[in-house]
């Protein structure tokens, strides 16, 4: 649309494409509306649209990923996270942020004292696992509910937004009803009705990359949850399967510049799940956050020898706040800053 277009031509362009059968999504700029017509590309009118008062021009979006795309939306796009009972927390452009937690939600104690111990070390939202995806079926599998009650009441305590991951197109409205953003696992990133379903809430989404899954893959299963309304996509570069067996996955340090490239939306890494083992965890993190990423998901723990999931990867309290300052560093090179734990809402 041309930059000084009136409401009334924007909504009139809206309504002829939803006559056409297709759907509009609407991105604003700093400087200018973009509309999205998705759908059937050969049953749409250009010629018309462009004659309509106050577009500039109609541009066909040759990427298969289209709301993905920075041909939809140039900017950087800045998710929020939170809000309600506890305070906002901003990713992407300038803004970086911290998830961490626990793997798994083993305890409440467990998980107050985990809490403190993160967020006093720099981390903003709170991770923790109360559905488990485990190879074996004989694991722990996490508390469940009983776990997403006291991951909302800790992150009410504190003011922490919590992250959680989803599993099942069944669990999605429980989750909804406690967490501040869903978590999909690697496995999970083509379960294409589970991206649906959570596509039609306006809960963000952490969505991870598959163990074998390229770039285009990736962010064709954000365009999923993207096509249903739900804008808040934070991509999860988390290491892919190749053939070096010296560590558990390789982080992808090359996908964060090209999806940044391709795509608007924020991108974080998780250094805790591509190296396995605590010792390598800082090193990746410093990579990923030089390569331009905006944050990190990170697991913490402060006893890790007594984690019923997931031990050898879980920082240590003292370290993940020594990691959480050469982030620090790193970020204000690339002129982003992390934000930091706000009081809680009403204190």
């Amino acid at each position: 649309m041309n930059p000084e277009v009136s409401q009334e031509s924007i909504d009139r362009v809206v309504e002829t494409i939803e006559r056409m059968g297709f759907k509009a999504h609407l991105s604003r700029g700093q400087f200018r509306t973009v509309i999205g017509a998705v759908g059937e590309e050969g049953s749409l009118d250009q010629n018309h649209l462009a004659s309509l008062d106050g577009v500039e021009k109609v541009v066909p979006i040759m990427k298969p990923y289209k709301l993905a795309s920075r041909d939809f939306h140039e900017e950087d796009s800045v998710i929020e996270v939170g809000g309600g009972s506890v305070p906002k927390v901003k990713i992407g452009g300038e803004f970086a942020t911290c998830i961490a937690g626990p793997c798994a939600v083993e305890n409440e104690e467990m998980l107050n004292k985990i809490a403190r111990l993160v967020r006093a070390g720099g981390a903003t939202i709170l991770r923790g696992g109360a559905f488990k995806p485990r190879t074996s079926p004989y694991s722990f599998q996490g508390h469940g509910e009983q776990a997403l009650k006291w991951m909302r009441a800790c992150g009410d305590e504190l003011g922490m937004p919590i992250c959680t991951e989803v599993m099942d197109t069944r669990q999605v409205e429980l989750i909804e009803r406690y967490t501040d953003s869903f978590q999909i696992g690697a496995r999970n990133m083509q379960n294409f009705d589970l991206l649906r379903e959570v596509g039609k809430t306006r809960k963000p989404v952490v969505l991870k990359r598959g163990l074998a899954a390229t770039v285009k893959d990736w962010l064709l299963s954000a365009e999923y949850v993207l096509s249903q309304g739900n804008r808040g996509v934070i991509l999860c570069e988390r290491g892919i399967k190749t053939f070096e067996d010296s560590i558990r996955y390789s982080l992808d340090v090359t996908s964060i510049p090209v999806a940044r490239q391709l795509s608007h939306l924020p991108i974080i890494i998780d250094p805790s799940h591509a190296a396995g083992k605590r010792d390598f965890v800082p090193a990746i993190a410093a990579a990923g956050m030089a390569a331009g990423a905006h944050g990190a998901i990170i697991e913490v723990h402060y006893c890790p020898s007594e984690a019923q999931c997931d031990g050898p990867q879980a920082l240590l309290p003292e370290v993940f706040t020594e990691l959480m300052g050469q982030l620090r560093q790193i970020a204000t090179i690339f002129n982003k800053h992390f934000t930091k734990s706000a009081a809680p809402v009403g204190a």
